[in-house]
């Protein structure tokens, strides 16, 4: 069966879809796991797990279009893409659509910046829709739509920000997305000037409380909300991990810690249900094979986790 789409998931849902920020194929599978529907490429976190620098305006197509194609074809949940100013002019955006699509990108979001080192900056409005229009063509006749993205300031330029989500709606783009907003009164301010599906950026807290909820934001034509957190919990992580390793010099620590999962030992291995890749094997070959690590065996899959089918995973 083929996989669902971002698209059919909004069609058919009744609620706003929460897609985590992923970078990489095992953040992509942790989102999965705890039962996320959908995710987002952060173009941000990509930056830093694959070139170990800060998003400024480093990574290429090639960077997210690898990493795009590795997570589509190894997870059953749709990804979202973002592709920052599309990586040029309206050509580049052609080309930078056409490719991430074909990548297995189901949505691509397109923002509006004029300098990728200075994101403040907004290109002038018809230059941007410029793009909007060469990443609608390109998409065309796809699995893939394009999410309309404004760096507008709400302070400063929110109905700036809305006229140019409004006329990109207007063109053909599926979803927009005024990207700094953080509370209700500006999704409130949003939903009445710009039509159609659009979603909410990067929720947070804000003074302990979050700032929206799906309930709150839905009614307004948010049916997705983007939010932060596998690469700072993947650090946290390591880090603990790390500073207990270190001091005792060995592996201790990981080996013997009880985590989310209940998995002991030092591998995420089981986490990836190596079985699933045997019985698949085994499919073909008509024998019986155990998965072991340098003839170590490898624990089952951990119980009360989304254990998806591996006919979605490869």
């Amino acid at each position: 069966m083929a996989k669902k789409t971002l698209q059919q998931l909004l069609e058919t849902s009744d609620k706003c879809i929460v897609a985590p920020c992923v970078y990489d194929c095992a953040s992509a599978r942790a989102v999965e796991m705890v039962g996320f529907e959908a995710m987002m490429l952060s173009g941000g976190e990509v930056s830093i797990a694959m070139n170990g620098v800060i998003d400024y305006g480093f990574s290429n197509l090639t960077d997210v279009e690898w990493i795009t194609s590795r997570i589509s074809q190894t997870s059953p949940i749709p990804l979202a893409a973002d592709i920052e100013d599309g990586f040029g002019g309206p050509l580049a955006v052609y080309r930078s659509a056409r490719r991430m699509a074909m990548a297995g990108a189901t949505a691509l979001q397109l923002e509006d910046a004029d300098d990728m080192e200075e994101s403040t900056g907004l290109l002038p409005r018809e230059r941007y829709l410029e793009k909007v229009r060469a990443a609608l063509a390109a998409l065309e006749g796809t699995n893939c739509f394009l999410i309309a993205r404004t760096n507008a300031d709400p302070e400063t330029q929110m109905d700036e920000g809305c006229e140019r989500m409004r006329l990109a709606h207007e063109l053909g783009a599926k979803m927009t997305t005024v990207v700094k907003i953080g509370t209700l009164e500006h999704a409130q301010y949003v939903s009445a000037r710009v039509p159609g599906w659009k979603m909410f950026p990067d929720v947070r807290n804000i003074n302990g409380k979050p700032a929206v909820t799906v309930d709150d934001i839905y009614p307004l034509g948010f049916n997705m909300m983007t939010m932060h957190y596998t690469l700072k919990a993947a650090m946290d992580g390591m880090l603990e991990h790390g500073i207990r390793n270190f001091a005792q010099q060995g592996c201790d620590y990981t080996c013997e810690k009880v985590d989310a999962t209940g998995i002991m030992g030092m591998s995420a291995t089981p986490l990836f249900d190596p079985q699933s890749y045997m019985e698949l094997e085994g499919r073909f070959s008509g024998r019986a094979k155990e998965y072991t690590i340098v003839g170590n065996q490898v624990e089952s899959f951990p119980d009360g986790f989304v254990r998806s089918s591996i006919d979605d995973r490869l």
